[in-house]
């Protein structure tokens, strides 16, 4: 990722992955192991999410009440004065986090419950953002620079998914979902749910019950 490069519209990349390593680490210790039924993948982390935490889809209070993540927060090279690297101090939520993280507490009761079918990552690890701190989302960036990044990504990607082994990948949302089906080919089955994003309409009208009914469509069983 160190020898990728991104121009103008974007000004800041923060890699979670580098600065918050030892949480990071630390979530795949303790929640990583093993084979798993599905493996969710989000898209990139968010500013308030992953950004703080190195937990994909890293909400604060999530990532280290209900999943016991701990890790000093470093900072990444550059920092947008608008999006300041706080770790687990930040006091801003991410909403999709919260949304996504709150439904496994509720619908699993314990992270143990979780973790022993499912796994948690995102494609993209790197986070980009325009001069003025406005996020800008992987696919937006333009074509030499979206295929450098996907060729890291990728393979990235199935290493991940081949140590994991997963019967099924479910992207949370259409992107995702259409990078895993394009990486991986027809090898594994691919499906997708809706995304927690405050950015969605339908998902600002009840997620949990969206989510919950792709989840059925694809014939994962929930407790």
């Amino acid at each position: 990722m160190g020898r990728l490069s991104f121009a103008e519209p974007v000004a800041y990349v923060y890699n979670p992955l580098a600065y918050a390593r030892a949480p990071h680490e630390d979530f795949l210790t303790k929640w990583g192991q093993g084979k798993k039924e599905v493996v969710l993948v989000g898209m990139n982390p968010g500013p308030y999410g992953m950004a703080q935490t190195g937990v994909p889809f890293g909400e604060v209070n999530f990532a280290r009440d209900f999943l016991q993540v701990k890790g000093a927060v470093k900072q990444p090279k550059k920092v947008h004065p608008k999006r300041p690297i706080d770790g687990f101090a930040c006091k801003r939520s991410e909403v999709s986090g919260a949304r996504l993280w709150g439904w496994i507490e509720g619908r699993f009761g314990t992270p143990e419950a979780f973790f022993e079918r499912f796994f948690v990552v995102n494609y993209c690890p790197l986070v980009f953002m325009e001069e003025g701190g406005r996020n800008r989302i992987p696919e937006k960036l333009p074509k030499h620079e979206r295929v450098a990044l996907e060729a890291a990504c990728d393979k990235r990607l199935l290493e991940t998914l081949d140590v994991l082994d997963p019967d099924l990948v479910v992207g949370v949302g259409a992107w995702a979902s259409k990078m895993a089906k394009r990486i991986l080919d027809g090898s594994r089955p691919v499906g997708t749910v809706l995304h927690p994003s405050p950015a969605s309409p339908k998902a600002n009208q009840g997620w949990v019950k969206h989510a919950e009914a792709d989840f059925r469509k694809l014939g994962i069983e929930l407790p």
